[in-house]
């Protein structure tokens, strides 16, 4: 069973950039489809973007097109977010998740396995 630890979540003005990474446990890490979800306080658990095992396949929330960019490391079992020209509405608690399937979906029911979350906080 794979174990996520997400880390690089932190406090970050408007227009700024940070880098989330996720590492797993899992030594089949690289079989697994991969994703990053979000959610805001006193909201639904969101979609951000996703990753297929390869990662040649990439897919984005239109809120994070163009801004975020997800890739990984199978070398290293570790997936990133990098997220430029921050705003506000991009503060939440991120989460990555994983499934094993090379496939990836924008479904966070279809993730068994998940991470602590790491908070993302913007200010204007």
């Amino acid at each position: 069973q794979a174990q996520l630890v997400e880390s690089g979540g932190g406090l970050v003005q408007a227009g700024d950039s940070l880098r989330l990474s996720c590492t797993a446990s899992e030594r089949t890490f690289s079989n697994y489809a991969m994703g990053w979800f979000r959610q805001a306080p006193g909201k639904e658990r969101e979609f951000v973007a996703t990753i297929n095992w390869s990662g040649r396949i990439t897919d984005y929330a239109d809120s994070v097109k163009g801004r975020f960019t997800i890739s990984r490391d199978n070398t290293k079992n570790t997936m990133y977010l990098q997220m430029n020209s921050l705003k506000p509405e991009d503060t939440a608690v991120y989460y990555c998740a994983g499934r094993q399937t090379g496939v990836s979906s924008r479904a966070a029911a279809q993730y068994p396995y998940w991470g602590q979350g790491t908070q993302v906080t913007v200010s204007s």
